[in-house]
């Protein structure tokens, strides 16, 4: 009997301090959702309560109470909402961020807001080990912004985070419940970030390779940011120790970058080196850069080395063509185009050499 009692209190003891994990109580339910904003990931752990036919009972009530209340718990400071149920809604950024145009540091925050009818103000604090908003202090504030409440067509059951409205470098973080929609912004500065980024990298197995060193200086050339960077990492995918080659890409995207330094001179002493490096593929989409940028009579110079070097290919007869079509000599174009027709590759290359031989044929403009 003695050891009956004995083992009886150990159960009642080890019951006492833990208890096996089981889903979260009063049907809501845990979630988690996350997203890439430029290279941030923006992730969001929350609990979902569910409207449960309260529909128009929900906002302003005691469920999600406007401004601050005393919620008859913890330290009886008057607190906001929890932004979800259960423990404190928390969100993590993996940089720097702006919300709302307001910078905020890297870090994970405990959510809360301060509804109103209208508007709401979003509080992120350095409180996220809690339970709701029982515990409060307006003293671990980090961010405040306010943001206009949407009104949603649809009444949505679980509380639910999502990311709306994205950009490259932003998006809406919004909670919907019940018919209300509560958006705030989070944008990334992703031009700093990415440069930023490939500093980091290059310092280690990618900055072996030249093909990265060409990656960060094209960036730098799409961008027009840091142009003197982009040219120190061209210079170094030509000429870095154990890395560097004089390839048609590396000594391209140098002059290229040259050009924008405006150093046409520069550029065009390293496009003369690089032309003889260059396949088929490599000088027609060169050339049709030149075209892009109206520089007509380089661009002619280009396909016809091409062609030269690999004649009668249909790349270098639609090269040929679209050259001559630049420079106004449409007439001339024609046989490349006629050769061509047959070398089609599929039924589109196809139909747009019908239509520039149709076109010509007709002796209306050309589109190239």
């Amino acid at each position: 009997m003695r050891y009956v009692l004995l083992i009886s209190l150990v159960i009642n003891s080890i019951v006492g301090q833990a208890q096996l994990t089981t889903v979260p109580g009063g049907g809501n339910k845990k979630a988690s959702v996350s997203e890439q904003i430029g290279l941030t990931t923006v992730t969001i752990h929350y609990d979902r309560p569910g409207v449960k036919g309260r529909e128009g009972k929900i906002w302003g009530t005691p469920i999600a109470h406007y401004g601050f209340q005393d919620l008859g718990y913890g330290p009886g400071q008057p607190a906001p909402w929890r932004a979800g149920a259960n423990e404190t809604t928390y969100i993590t950024f993996s940089d720097d961020v702006y919300v709302e145009g307001k910078s905020l540091d890297a870090g994970t925050y405990g959510l809360f807001m301060n509804l109103g009818e209208q508007e709401t103000t979003v509080i992120f604090s350095k409180i996220v080990v809690s339970w709701g908003s029982f515990y409060y202090d307006p003293a671990m504030d980090v961010l405040r912004v306010t943001v206009k409440n949407q009104p949603l067509d649809r009444s949505v059951e679980l509380l639910t985070y999502s990311f709306v409205n994205q950009t490259d470098s932003s998006a809406n973080v919004a909670l919907s419940w019940e018919k209300r929609m509560i958006p705030f912004r989070v944008s990334v500065d992703l031009v700093d970030q990415q440069m930023a980024s490939f500093r980091r990298e290059l310092l280690s197995k990618p900055g072996f390779t030249w093909p990265s060193l060409v990656q960060a200086a094209t960036y730098c050339l799409e961008t027009s940011h840091d142009l003197k960077q982009g040219l120190i990492w061209a210079d170094q995918a030509i000429n870095a120790r154990y890395v560097g080659q004089k390839n048609f890409q590396t000594l391209s995207t140098k002059a290229a970058v040259l050009t924008a330094l405006n150093k046409p001179d520069e550029a065009r002493v390293l496009m003369a080196e690089a032309m003889p490096l260059g396949n088929m593929n490599e000088l027609h989409q060169y050339g049709r850069s030149l075209l892009n940028r109206k520089q007509n009579q380089e661009a002619y110079v280009v396909f016809k080395t091409n062609y030269d070097k690999n004649p009668n290919q249909f790349t270098t007869n639609l090269g040929m063509s679209r050259a001559l079509v630049a420079i106004g000599k449409s007439k001339d174009a024609l046989p490349y185009l006629q050769a061509a027709l047959p070398q089609a590759p599929n039924p589109l290359n196809k139909s747009n050499v019908e239509a520039m031989i149709k076109a010509i044929s007709e002796g209306k403009p050309v589109i190239n």
